[in-house]
């Protein structure tokens, strides 16, 4: 018999990664729902009830072309949603409109017990702290760089001076320009003549550099796990994607262990792992993404990573 529980995807109007596993959904037969945050009004409408029914949580998600019973949903894949921004409205208004989308659409959302989560948001959100990330992957046995999070400049220059070759990478990516260009933080060395005092007014991670050979890009879906071997000679591989060069590789027993256990620590069934390999083989934790762009090392290496992700949402909240 035909399951005919939806798999909601929550993403931006323009994603080839969605579309991706989207189009492996379809062959699978399974009902998908895509839908945006910032389409709420005339193409997104949420209305649900507490209290005064049998399940927790009763209601329905409208989109143009679909509408979807929450008590029914067996995944929701959260991949790159966007929240309106509401830009019409006067500066409170906009703020109050946001907020009200958030917790109200977010909120029921995020209420779902039901369904898997390909992640649940307040999840990735809680594994989105680097200081965190680079404590428990040094608890779980990973090997981590030497690393300085700081707003003390003497405390930075002295990391420096006893670290030899740093690296100053952000603690959050966030949208940023200098005279209307986009500004990318890419992780770039720093000596300690350049710290100056404009360091106290936030904290700033300050990480040495591994004497690494080549990167490695892992994405675990579920318990299936993609290793792939990146070649660049850059200090950051995302700054010239023409220069890179693809091989998939087996991680070890122990750092796989590793990286499955770090996904249970923060609840998570999927995510992007970063890792340097130095000249003795040797494996470096350099961070997590929880919601990673893996969608051009499927085309370079054929490796069935939309397939995964249409097996896991398919499977759902399947025992």
């Amino acid at each position: 018999m035909t399951d005919e529980r939806p798999v909601l995807v929550a993403t931006e109007a323009d994603d080839l990664t969605a579309d991706m596993v989207i189009t492996e959904l379809n062959r699978r037969n399974v009902l998908v729902t895509r839908f945006d945050p910032a389409d709420i009004g005339a193409s997104l409408t949420v209305s649900a009830q507490f209290g005064s029914c049998p399940a927790p949580v009763a209601g329905q998600l409208r989109t143009p072309s679909r509408t979807v019973d929450l008590a029914r949903v067996r995944a929701v894949y959260w991949r790159r949603p966007v929240w309106p921004a509401f830009d019409h409205l006067g500066a409170d208004d906009a703020r109050f409109a946001a907020a009200q989308v958030r917790h109200g659409l977010g909120g029921t959302l995020y209420a779902l017990a039901g369904p898997l989560w390909v992640n649940h948001p307040l999840h990735n959100a809680a594994a989105d702290y680097k200081p965190a990330q680079l404590a428990v992957a040094q608890r779980l046995g990973l090997k981590v760089p030497p690393t300085l999070v700081t707003n003390d400049p003497e405390a930075a220059r002295s990391f420096v001076s006893d670290n030899g070759q740093v690296l100053f990478k952000t603690l959050r990516w966030t949208p940023y320009q200098r005279d209307g260009v986009s500004v990318t933080g890419w992780a770039d060395l720093v000596t300690a003549g350049e710290i100056d005092e404009s360091v106290a007014l936030a904290p700033h991670l300050f990480q040495a550099v591994v004497d690494k050979v080549a990167d490695l890009r892992v994405l675990v879906v579920g318990r299936e796990v993609f290793a792939v071997r990146i070649e660049s000679g850059l200090l950051d591989w995302r700054k010239d994607y023409s220069a890179l060069s693809y091989r998939v590789v087996h991680l070890p027993d122990r750092v796989e262990r590793g990286l499955l256990a770090y996904l249970d620590h923060f609840g998570l069934v999927s995510g992007s792992f970063d890792l340097a390999v130095d000249k003795a083989g040797d494996l470096w934790w350099l961070e997590l993404n929880p919601n990673g762009q893996w969608g051009w090392l499927e085309e370079s290496t054929g490796l069935a990573m939309s397939a995964a992700f249409a097996e896991l949402l398919t499977q759902g909240d399947a025992p």
